[in-house]
């Protein structure tokens, strides 16, 4: 498999309002920490965007024209319209994916929009419309399928004997019970007939290229949306598959972006894989005693739920449980976010603290999984809207 590095090209120095770029010693007369954290955050995430990515990749592997594209997960959309404009024509396509995630497409493109991160009715009319369309793709065609995180919930097609019902008690029970993704999808492979290759193992033709951007730990095409655009051991075609995007991509655009402003970059690791609680226990020292500097971390933190959950998702609960351990703070701020714009069943992406967050009803707020709630009450709610990509989450802790 080939990991594709799009290039970065950071705008240079620090931009304020009136639009002239100044050091990082000015920083402050013109941006605030908080500003700042949303802007390297945008960095990391314009980095890894679906349409960026695919259209680098399908020149830089110089990729034959498809006779079909099927594109499933949070970024489909921009990923499919990338590729249709890439090759300049009419392209029979099919996108797949989350409600609210679809705006801008070709009205000419099929569009299938479903529920996430617990399937619905229409995650199985997607993957019957997956089913049906690589079933139907003749000899000597080319197909090309986009993979993007999300894709475990958006399209599905349960297994003989499972219902619906069956399906959405089980998700439910697997994202409360706190478990990390590779457990999940390995449950959720279990519970398909598209999932672990067994999608394309009905194609006939002759080439298969899947171009998949990664919410998985160690990019692995068979965990990515439950390895919906993987092929079993076994295929009688040929097959092409690249990683066009990553977590670590959008560490390292944030990296570049930091230095550009002028702000030291003290660490940049993948390491955001534990209980948020435990997460926040072991960062919240760091951060504190930091040097003056930007920490840029990646992963997928878990969260496990009581049996009521109320507003809010992981990265919510991780910021919410940092702000504790920086109260009282005042020259640190933390944003916690995920690259695809949405945290859990929220529109959020997920929270934006500093040393004044805390406060009364915190704690019970994190005890009840209601931490969105209070986030937005204190004005601490992040929030980007769909953002074309999903390449998990991003934790950027800047200290001045």
């Amino acid at each position: 498999m080939t990991g594709f590095d799009p290039l970065v090209h950071p705008e240079p120095g620090l931009v304020s309002a009136a639009g002239l770029g100044h050091s990082a010693t000015q920083m402050g007369a013109f941006m605030d920490r908080a500003e700042i954290l949303k802007d390297i955050w945008q960095a990391g995430v314009d980095a890894v965007r679906g349409d960026r990515a695919v259209t680098t990749a399908l020149a830089h592997e110089q990729v034959a024209r498809p006779d079909r594209i099927l594109a499933v997960g949070k970024a489909a959309a921009s990923m499919a319209q990338a590729a249709r404009d890439f090759f300049g024509v009419d392209i029979p396509t099919l996108v797949v994916t989350k409600y609210g995630h679809a705006e801008g497409l070709d009205p000419r493109i099929d569009v299938i929009e479903a529920a996430h991160p617990v399937p619905d009715e229409n995650s199985l009319r997607g993957g019957r419309a997956l089913f049906g369309a690589v079933r139907d793709l003749g000899a000597d065609t080319h197909l090309l399928m986009l993979v993007s995180g999300g894709a475990s919930a958006l399209a599905e097609l349960p297994a003989a004997g499972l219902s619906l019902h069956a399906l959405q008690a089980e998700n439910s029970r697997l994202l409360a019970e706190g478990l990390d993704i590779h457990a999940m999808n390995a449950r959720r492979q279990n519970m398909s007939d598209i999932k672990a290759g067994k999608l394309l193992a009905r194609f006939r033709g002759a080439l298969v290229t899947t171009l998949a951007i990664s919410d998985v730990e160690g990019d692995a095409l068979s965990v990515i949306g439950s390895g919906i655009g993987d092929v079993p051991d076994a295929v009688r075609f040929s097959f092409d598959p690249f990683i066009v995007a990553s977590n670590a991509i959008a560490r390292d655009a944030c990296a570049a972006r930091a230095k550009a402003l002028g702000i030291p970059v003290l660490d940049n690791a993948e390491t955001l894989y534990d209980d948020v609680f435990t997460l926040a226990s072991r960062l919240g020292p760091v951060f504190c005693q930091s040097a003056t500097g930007l920490h840029i971390l990646g992963g997928e933190p878990t969260v496990t739920l009581p049996p009521d959950p109320g507003e809010g998702g992981r990265n919510q609960a991780l910021a919410l449980a940092l702000a504790e351990k920086i109260a009282g703070q005042e020259r640190l701020s933390v944003l916690v976010a995920g690259t695809d714009g949405t945290d859990g069943p929220t529109t959020a992406a997920g929270g934006l603290v500093d040393g004044t967050t805390w406060g009364d009803g915190a704690r019970a707020a994190l005890r009840a999984a209601d931490s969105g709630r209070f986030l937005r009450n204190r004005g601490a709610l992040f929030t980007s809207g769909p953002t074309g990509t999903n390449v998990m989450d991003l934790a950027l802790a800047l200290k001045t």
